[in-house]
């Protein structure tokens, strides 16, 4: 470690403050982040705290980090750095992110942690600015590319559930095809479809139909009908034997009640699959699984069984906690007869199956931006505690990051 390298207090490079008292019943939706120990919980039309700020738990969930950008509001689960006494902000963000916190709970029921009794932690940081502000580039570039990965995938599902939406909640090409048929009666379909569709393909166009009749759903597209899900699809069970002690550090994607939750060091699927959560305040929540994977105990998963329908239009189509119906008040749970039940709307001619292959390619794209986003997690977790001591030193990070072939998080 070099000599500008100075033993010191966490108290003597920044001061912690508790967050601030805001009741849901108090907030009104806006700009600024509400945030909580466990991460953002809402908007306020207001902040409290200027940005860029760093926060971390001080009750119920203890330590860890947030880095906020912008103004916010931290509620008083949290505590937050209310002055970095000259310090580089993001670099007091992973000081703080890299400290283990759990022993210095003083609560007896809720976890809780006091600042006084942190501040006197000792720590070492280096004295120049320049190489906090290296050492925060270099893991902070990691983290932004994570979240601009996140913000990413989010922006593709939206288009893949805009499609679904328009094609079979909204019926838009129905719609249009139908206002088409009336005014020009004696036209093909392929006419029909042309005028009505520009811009789908006209395979896909003419698939759809230009009338509507009722059904128990209520109006639905002519020559669709209404399915059981257990009649399209597998369903069944998560494996309840296994539970998440199961888990090891790096394998196949398990699925839990609360979703993606860990990894295995085997899988039992590999194929395009729907997971729902079966029990607790998540009941009826869906993730879509593709690849290799696993789900645990309290899950429910199912894919399609027949030709004219695609997994991928089942995961839309039940997508929604308001879909399934759910038994219980204190404990919400889905039964597997009622999963079973679940009434699904079927369209006709395969159009179902060709959603599945129009959307599968944005898909393809946010699986490899999640396992990117897995292997620089990983990395960002390698260099945070070496980086934050001084036991590697930004050159020496630089020229790692490069040979793992990540030379665009070089520091300029």
């Amino acid at each position: 470690m070099g000599s500008e390298w100075r033993k010191t207090t966490l108290g003597e490079v920044l001061t912690l403050q508790r967050g601030f008292d805001l009741p849901e019943t108090d907030r009104r939706a806006g700009r600024f982040p509400v945030i909580a120990s466990t991460g953002q919980v809402g908007t306020h039309y207001k902040p409290m705290v200027r940005g860029p700020g760093v926060v971390i738990g001080r009750s119920g969930s203890l330590g860890g980090g947030q880095f906020i950008k912008g103004d916010f509001w931290p509620l008083n689960t949290t505590l937050w750095v209310k002055d970095f006494k000259g310090n580089n902000p993001r670099f007091c963000y992973y000081l703080l992110k890299s400290l283990d916190f759990s022993h210095f709970n003083v609560g007896s029921g809720v976890p809780t942690l006091n600042r006084n009794h942190i501040h006197p932690l000792p720590v070492v940081v280096p004295s120049d600015q320049n190489e906090q502000r290296a050492i925060a580039h270099i893991l902070g570039t990691l983290d932004d590319k994570i979240e601009l990965n996140r913000r990413m995938n989010q922006t593709l599902e939206e288009m893949a559930r805009a499609l679904f939406k328009s094609w079979f909640v909204d019926f838009d090409p129905v719609r249009a095809k139908a206002t088409v048929r009336r005014e020009h009666p004696d036209w093909s379909n392929a006419q029909v479809s042309r005028a009505a569709c520009p811009t789908l393909k006209p395979e896909i166009a003419e698939l759809f139909p230009d009338e509507f009749e009722n059904s128990e759903l209520g109006e639905i597209p002519k020559g669709w009908r209404v399915s059981r899900l257990g009649d399209i699809a597998d369903v069944n069970w998560g494996d309840t034997n296994v539970t998440k002690s199961s888990y090891v550090n790096e394998g196949y994607l398990a699925y839990s009640a609360k979703g993606p939750d860990g990894f295995l060091s085997y899988y039992d699927y590999d194929c395009v699959g729907v997971v729902v959560s079966a029990i607790g305040a998540n009941s009826g929540f869906t993730w879509l699984a593709r690849g290799k994977w696993s789900c645990i105990k309290n899950t429910i998963r199912f894919w399609s069984i027949v030709s004219d329908i695609s997994t991928e239009y089942l995961y839309f189509a039940t997508h929604g906690n308001n879909i399934w119906p759910l038994r219980g008040s204190a404990q919400p749970f889905i039964s597997q007869t009622d999963a079973q039940n679940l009434r699904v709307l079927h369209p006709s001619n395969g159009l179902a199956r060709k959603f599945g292959d129009t959307i599968s390619p944005l898909f393809d794209r946010i699986d490899f931006s999640i396992h990117e986003s897995r292997t620089l997690a990983a990395l960002r977790d390698t260099l945070l505690p070496k980086l934050i001591s001084g036991v590697l030193r930004v050159k020496d990070a630089e020229r790692f990051l490069k040979r793992m072939g990540e030379s665009f998080i070089g520091v300029s």
